[in-house]
């Protein structure tokens, strides 16, 4: 299931990951009260009817749910409503469209209520029968980051962070979801707003004290984080992405600074290091905490204050300072405008990761905990030695082998700096490529960084999707190429499919001394080409080449689920 389609109304392949977002537990809630919710009318003696779940998926529909009919990409959840009905749905809410549908030749035995956009109220819908974070009711504190790149990291931080200091926590995001029991695989950044509140219902329910999540602009567009109020949201920052949706940098940065709202979270951390971030600090309508990772000293940076001449005030609350490597990672100082200082140490390569553990660190201050006991827990525990799968995964370090999600020209460039080592003659190898039915424009910008920063770039497939994969490998291409004559560049572009292939081929290339760079899909196992996803894994296929060519590769315990 995609980020740009709807549910149901594709009918998606593969495993369903919502059967085990529910808590075991929920009292029933009269059809009524849910019309009276919503302002929809309940036809005749049907508000007597009893409501336990709330489904979009005529396939994950249970006993008892009111399964809603949403208009998709290709059809229209009302085509599965016989599906849902005799799957256990006691109601069905969809719109006029669905409706007409319904009555072209379908026999429905329970009750139909119509909304204008039903997807719109399904987040307030699920909210009152899951009874996610109910007022006066103990809840898992919420941690909610958003931001182009650096949320799957930043989230992994904030869980392992909460759990050094002895809380019981959960996680939601991109590559797995964690609610007190076995792991999930995640099919969404943020799931549907129906498995969000069953899952925030579930989290009560098993006693966990704390919960972090990813949210994406995808996810505030489509609603699926409607009715959730974070405890704490935090931004990482913003870059070219998801324009497809989107059209313009100014509506993506619109979408993103909805969550920094009353109506959706409490407090916020805001990293300022771009004039994004600083534009969000000044316009959030909550009280902001603001953070600089860019600097040193905290000069020149900046803060959602202005002063009394009505000036912005560009000091940020807590700054990043004193950065020195250590091993692949680096220990910093995270300073405080009163003088309080925090040390810390992230062993994941890259500036952008000490930005992630420091918005992680300063995130877990906001939410109420004191900078003694988090000093003390960072002492003692080390958090952010966890490894985040696919999110600059070490593999081998002779040569040095790292699989990343980098697949935007921002993440593409901070990653290829990271693994740039400072060993005379080490070079660096990339093998990317593009997403199909994705933002076009980044394609060529993405091989010009590759050309300007890599020493041999193989350009190959990632996920084409329906997309020619031939056509989105040339316009990549185009990128480098251009970049490499125009700038005079000395590197080497090669384009090498199908992508294991690719993989093979850099390590072929590559001496013991060099960096192998995987990036575009990180934790992902599988590719989807003209509709049929096929088994594939940068990580699995990079161990193999490398074990095939005599390397030693790694085996990473510090990855938590």
């Amino acid at each position: 299931m995609s980020e740009l389609t709807d549910p149901d109304a594709s009918a998606p392949s593969g495993h369903n990951s919502t059967q085990g977002f529910r808590p075991t537990a929920v009292a029933a809630v009269p059809l009524a009260a849910i019309g009276a919710a919503i302002g929809v009318a309940v036809p005749g003696a049907s508000g007597s009817v009893q409501v336990t779940g709330i489904s979009l998926n005529s396939r994950s529909v249970r006993p008892g749910d009111l399964y809603v009919a949403l208009p998709g990409a290709t059809r229209h959840g009302a085509d599965f409503v016989s599906q849902a009905v005799g799957a256990g749905a006691v109601a069905v809410l969809t719109d006029d469209a669905g409706a007409r549908l319904l009555a072209l030749g379908h026999d429905i035995a329970v009750p139909v209520l119509l909304a204008g956009e039903p997807r719109s109220v399904v987040g307030r819908l699920s909210a009152l029968i899951y009874q996610s974070r109910p007022d006066g009711a103990g809840a898992p504190a919420l941690f909610g980051v958003t931001g182009t790149n650096g949320k799957t990291t930043t989230t992994y931080f904030i869980n392992a962070l909460l759990r050094a200091l002895g809380k019981r926590t959960g996680l939601i995001g991109t590559i797995e979801i964690l609610a007190g029991g076995e792991p999930i695989p995640s099919l969404l950044t943020t799931p549907e707003s129906t498995d969000v509140h069953a899952l925030l219902a579930l989290m009560r329910e098993r006693g966990l004290d704390a919960a972090s999540m990813e949210v994406s602009s995808h996810a505030v567009s489509f609603h699926r984080v409607d009715a959730v109020v974070f405890d704490v949201a935090g931004f990482t920052n913003l870059t070219q992405d998801h324009l497809d949706l989107h059209g313009t940098m100014e509506e993506y940065f619109q979408t993103k600074a909805r969550l920094f709202t009353p109506e959706r979270a409490r407090a916020a951390v805001v990293t300022i290091d771009d004039d994004w971030g600083r534009k969000l600090a000044a316009a959030a309508e909550i009280p902001v905490t603001t953070l600089a990772t860019a600097g040193t000293d905290g000069a020149g940076q900046a803060d959602a204050g202005r002063t009394a001449d009505g000036n912005a005030d560009w000091t940020a609350d807590w700054t990043v300072v004193r950065t020195v490597p250590r091993g692949l990672g680096s220990d910093f100082v995270l300073r405080h405008r009163d003088g309080t200082e925090l040390r810390v140490h992230t062993c994941l390569p890259g500036s952008f990761n000490v930005a992630n553990a420091a918005l992680a660190t300063v995130m877990v201050l906001a939410g109420g905990h004191e900078p003694a006991a988090v000093q003390a827990a960072l002492d003692a525990a080390d958090p952010f030695t966890v490894a985040v799968p696919g999110r600059m995964q070490l593999v081998s370090t002779a040569p040095a082998a790292v699989v990343d999600f980098a697949h935007n020209p921002d993440a593409l460039a901070r990653a290829l700096a990271a693994v740039r080592s400072p060993e005379p003659g080490s070079k660096v190898i990339i093998v990317f490529g593009a997403t199909g039915q994705r933002d076009q424009g980044k394609r060529p910008a993405m091989g010009a960084i590759a050309a300007r920063l890599a020493d041999t770039v193989i350009v190959s497939d990632d996920d084409p999707h329906d997309e020619d994969a031939a056509a989105i490998r040339a316009d990549v291409l185009a990128g480098a190429l251009a970049a490499k004559d125009d700038e005079g560049l000395d590197c080497t572009v090669l384009e090498v499919f199908p992508r294991d292939a690719a993989i093979l081929k850099a390590v072929e290339l590559a001496g013991a001394g060099d960096t192998i760079l995987v990036a575009g899909r990180g934790h992902e196992v599988w590719q989807e080409v003209k509709g049929v996803n096929l088994a594939l894994d940068d990580r699995v296929e990079l161990r193999n080449a490398l074990t095939a060519r005599g390397f030693t590769v790694l085996e990473d315990h510090r990855i938590e689920s």
